[in-house]
């Protein structure tokens, strides 16, 4: 293994979405490294997937049933909070943060998406190390599955 992992729903999603063939590609094909890896996702990822319709939720359980669940525990509610104090966060988007948070709080190391809006990009890497630091965390890489 080279460290631990943290998927958030994006990537999971990716999987299945035909109307991006090619994110659909580049997802597999960054799926076929996660067996280096301690695989991750969150009790959140697993809600917001159980938010999807038949038969699609079925095959998205499928292929996560291996994965080991982290509970968004207060201290990453709290880190989350954090984030959206600072500004990296619109309060809005509470759940990207908690993603984040719950990543940096188990300290996987990696945090994996396809969310260029809020998580895959330079400032919001910049902040949430400089968030992690004071609040006495490891940094986490936020990357998207190409960068993997």
């Amino acid at each position: 293994m080279t460290g631990k992992i943290y998927l958030d729903t994006s990537v999971i999603s990716a999987l299945f979405d035909f109307r991006t063939p090619e994110r659909m590609l580049m997802t597999k094909s960054a799926w076929k490294q996660l067996k280096n890896y301690e695989i991750y996702i969150s009790d959140r990822v697993l809600e917001e997937l159980n938010r999807v319709s038949e038969p699609l939720r079925e095959e998205f359980l499928k292929i996560i049933e291996d994965f080991a669940v982290l509970s968004a525990s207060e201290n990453a509610h709290s880190l989350a909070k954090a984030y959206i104090e600072q500004g990296i966060f619109p309060e809005k988007y509470y759940d990207d943060a908690l993603h984040v948070a719950i990543a940096s709080v188990n300290q996987t190391g990696i945090l994996l998406s396809w969310n260029f809006t809020h998580l895959v990009k330079l400032k919001t890497r910049r902040m949430v190390a400089l968030v992690n630091t004071l609040e006495n965390y490891l940094p986490v890489e936020i990357i998207s599955p190409p960068e993997l």
